[in-house]
């Protein structure tokens, strides 16, 4: 087998959580040219329909399921909706979540739990679900990837809430790769600032724009396909080699390339 087949994923099955745009559009697209048909879910149906007719472009099949991922009952039903159209299981992307910063004091006890919530328990309920289905997996590449952030290794003022729960699902990773091996591998990327709906403030801003690139040290914004190369590489023969770990594709910053320039606490 040559290195490019490494990376292949033809055949594969692959479900994306958040995909209707920025890295879960990117994502499904990428698996899509390894070879993989896609299930891909967010709450957009409109932008997942423009997702899918990009898989279909490469070649693959695409089955768009709009729902609400913030209802677990919902993700988890992601990966039986896979198996029922697809006959398989291979790749599980967990990829939605997100929390807007926040003050310390703004930041309440159901805003934190909101924020475990949303980027860790929905993994968890969607992995858990896929479990009995990616066994049955016939060429033994089972692999799970979660979107985690580099705010979850480092620190910076007004991510309590994301930080704490990125963090979180970073180490939920180690574990579950423990639990889960040597039949599923589980993996995950922390990711830098990246041009998604997440940063388009900054997109018309030179002065924002300009300090993220300067505290990066490769000197630019990421784009979505930088991480989804990333996801292609750990789900597929490529990393066959690799559990329980963390790619950092950021730019190789080590801090936070944008201060959100919020007040101390008043003495």
């Amino acid at each position: 087998m040559s290195i490019l087949e490494r990376f292949e994923l033809t055949g594969h099955v692959a479900v994306v959580t958040g995909a209707g745009r920025g890295i879960g559009a990117a994502t499904a697209v990428a698996l899509a040219e390894a070879g993989a048909d896609v299930v891909i879910a967010s709450r957009t149906e409109s932008q997942l329909k423009e997702v899918a007719a990009r898989v279909e472009a490469a070649g693959r099949r695409a089955l768009v399921v709009p729902a609400d991922l913030s209802d677990t009952e919902a993700t988890a039903g992601l990966a039986g909706a896979a198996y029922e159209e697809f006959g398989r299981l291979d790749i599980v992307v967990n990829n939605v979540g997100g929390t807007i910063p926040n003050t310390f004091l703004d930041t309440d006890e159901a805003y934190l739990e909101e924020a475990f919530h949303f980027n860790v328990t929905t993994a968890h309920a969607l992995t858990r679900a896929a479990v009995p289905y990616l066994v049955k997996s016939p060429d033994g590449q089972q692999s799970v990837v979660s979107i985690s952030s580099m705010m979850g290794r480092t620190a910076g003022r007004g991510y309590l809430a994301y930080g704490t729960a990125k963090a979180a699902l970073a180490h939920w990773t180690r574990l579950a790769a423990t639990d889960l091996a040597p039949r599923i591998r589980v993996n995950g990327v922390f990711v830098g600032s990246v041009r998604t709906s997440a940063l388009e403030f900054v997109a018309g801003d030179d002065t924002m724009r300009g300090e993220i690139e300067s505290k990066t040290p490769l000197g630019r914004i990421g784009e979505a396909e930088d991480i989804a190369a990333a996801v292609v590489y750990l789900t597929s023969r490529a990393g066959q080699f690799v559990t329980g770990k963390l790619l950092e594709v950021d730019g190789g910053t080590e801090a936070p390339t944008l201060d959100l320039k919020l007040p101390d606490v008043d003495s």
